[in-house]
């Protein structure tokens, strides 16, 4: 059973680590039943090192994953 409680408060976790390090810039914040993960995509396209900046700061392991039609995508399982 998915516990969708949990998903949301990470969900807002995950929103306010990219508000305060990069500003508003998330295009789509969604759960996957498919992967069984949050997917994150930005509006903008970040360089190496930004990638990593922002996934060090994240509550819970980001994956990057690649870009999206909009900006860099993360998976969070």
């Amino acid at each position: 059973m998915t516990d969708y409680d949990s998903i949301w408060r990470t969900q807002d976790e995950i929103r306010t680590v990219v508000n305060a390090v990069l500003g508003e810039c998330i295009w789509n914040l969604t759960w996957s039943d498919r992967r069984m993960a949050i997917e994150l995509e930005l509006t903008v396209t970040l360089d190496d090192d930004a990638i990593d900046n922002l996934c060090c700061q994240f509550p819970i392991a980001a994956d990057y994953d690649g870009e999206g039609s909009k900006g860099t995508k993360f998976t969070f399982y």
